[in-house]
């Protein structure tokens, strides 16, 4: 089985988030690929198989080393760019059909990706889920939530200074919690990103989180072009776009290895 291990929203090996990718002529069962995920013991690993009736689309699977999720942006990233570097795909946009409908990454000029992803606006809430901030060993300014709980803090040191009790946080009925507050010196807001429910402590760059992160900001801000840095220990950075109820994200992304699983695809 080719699998390629590429660091999506990076310039340079070992910075971003670091995806598998497999790139098959079929799914292979369920239970395999989450064995391999849990193998690879990354944020995820991604699973395409091509369409045969149509050759510029892919249907795409993600897996965390815990379980199956619905909306991955680093590992579709990556995923496109396994496609337009290694695999001879020649045209300038791919679409993967996931769970969360079509998913398209086109390839720039200047050699970045872009995923064109759904919009999942936050709402707030009126109370602070149970736990939370015990979960976070911090009280955010204000709590939203979508699939995610999102969580407003006033400063990037804040954020920064966030040690969650990971048990906590992995109580609470969300996938993730995205803390997140204003950024500087030309990136409008930082976050950082946190999923142990589905088996990842802290996510190092979350593209899924930048659908809920991007329609908060550009109302916030009154813009839609939005410049974001997730602030895990290895950081990325990202492109962001606000398309009425889309968002465009866009990043960099490098191969780190490439090479085979020996495992029957069956």
């Amino acid at each position: 089985m080719r699998y390629f291990h590429v660091d999506a929203f990076a310039q340079t090996p070992f910075t971003g988030n670091p995806a598998g990718v497999c790139p098959l002529e079929t799914f292979p069962p369920a239970a395999l690929m989450q064995r391999i995920a849990a193998e690879n013991s990354l944020a995820e690993t991604a699973f395409i198989v091509p369409r045969a009736s149509a050759p510029a689309e892919y249907d795409i699977r993600w897996f965390t080393p815990a379980v199956e999720i619905d909306l991955c942006g680093h590992a579709t990233l990556a995923s496109a760019h396994v496609l337009f570097t290694h695999l001879g795909f020649s045209e300038a946009q791919v679409t993967f059909h996931s769970q969360s409908g079509p998913l398209r990454v086109a390839r720039e000029a200047n050699g970045r990706l872009t995923l064109d992803f759904p919009s999942r606006p936050p709402q707030e809430l009126t109370s602070h889920p149970t736990g939370l901030a015990d979960g976070l060993r911090a009280t955010p300014l204000h709590v939203l939530a979508a699939r995610d709980l999102l969580v407003v803090f006033n400063t990037e040191a804040e954020v920064l200074a966030l040690r969650p009790d990971y048990a906590r946080i992995a109580a609470l009925e969300y996938v993730g919690v995205i803390a997140t507050a204003p950024g500087s010196n030309g990136i409008d807001f930082v976050s950082r990103f946190f999923a142990p429910r589905v088996g990842v402590p802290e996510d190092p760059v979350t593209g899924s989180a930048h659908s809920t992160l991007i329609p908060y900001w550009a109302q916030k801000l009154g813009k839609t072009e939005l410049r974001a840095r997730q602030i895990s220990p290895r950081g990325g950075d990202l492109w962001c776009r606000l398309r009425g109820d889309r968002v465009d994200i866009g990043g960099y992304a490098v191969t780190y290895a490439a090479g085979a699983l020996l495992v029957e695809n069956q």
